[in-house]
């Protein structure tokens, strides 16, 4: 069995948890738009993340086309978190591969937001 070790973000940075298990997901410096939808409701684009893992990429049809996506999961808890552009097929939606979509139904927001 891989032992995997969370990553903790510096405590300076404004950061979005799991819900689940509080284990840090991304900064919010790496906030790309808060102007997308997933299954669960509405969900924000990342430019990177951590403490998440990606399954098997598939075509899916989403609300902007046809990409190719693979469902992320908290890696401490293994709670679906949404998904990553592995590939658009459109080319307005480039913009868009390599990074994450995480469903706000899964995640909250820690350190210094007041």
């Amino acid at each position: 069995m891989v032992k995997t070790f969370q990553q903790y973000l510096p405590e300076t940075n404004r950061t979005y948890s799991c819900v689940h298990c509080r284990a840090h997901l991304a900064s919010h410096d790496e906030l790309i738009s808060k102007s997308f939808q997933g299954s669960q409701g509405r969900a924000y684009l990342f430019n990177s993340v951590v403490n998440v893992a990606c399954g098997q990429a598939e075509e899916r049809v989403l609300l902007t086309g046809l990409h190719a996506v693979a469902d992320i999961y908290c890696e401490c808890c293994k709670t679906p978190l949404g998904w990553k552009y592995e590939h658009a097929f459109e080319s307005s939606q480039k913009y868009k591969e390599g990074k994450y979509i995480i469903e706000l139904a899964h995640m909250i927001k820690e350190n210094k937001w007041d």
